[in-house]
């Protein structure tokens, strides 16, 4: 089977964006990791609009949900790929997805930073 390129530079990228979007529902509703870490991003949005943190606030909030939402999703992509090559334990294999896992662990610390910073003061105030 042959797959057809569309050359049409509009047609192509809403495809493009199609597919994201497919991609990103999926992580969302069948990842557990994810699912925590979108749940979380939504509670950290929620208490943005009750603190009423300042823009600059939210733009390194927003960036930090980004951050580790993006990071989880390559590291369920690398976790996916490494099952599908060698779906029996191997060592490499193992090795492999540590340290994609270590790559989420450093943006959910970052992001845990980034929340304190805001949050510690307006809590500090209530």
């Amino acid at each position: 089977m042959e797959f057809k390129k569309d050359n049409t530079f509009l047609k192509g990228r809403l495809k493009s964006v199609t597919y994201a979007y497919k991609g990103a529902i999926k992580l969302i509703s069948t990842e557990h990791s994810v699912m925590v870490q979108f749940s979380l991003g939504v509670i950290m949005t929620i208490a943005g609009f009750y603190f009423q943190i300042t823009s600059t606030e939210w733009l390194f909030q927003i960036l930090a949900i980004g951050l580790v939402l993006s990071v989880e999703g390559l590291n369920t992509a690398v976790e996916k790929v490494a099952d599908f090559i060698h779906p029996n334990y191997h060592e490499r294999i193992g090795f492999i997805k540590d340290i994609a896992a270590g790559a989420v662990f450093f943006a959910a610390m970052t992001a845990i930073a980034i929340g304190l910073t805001i949050y510690i003061p307006y809590i500090k105030n209530i």
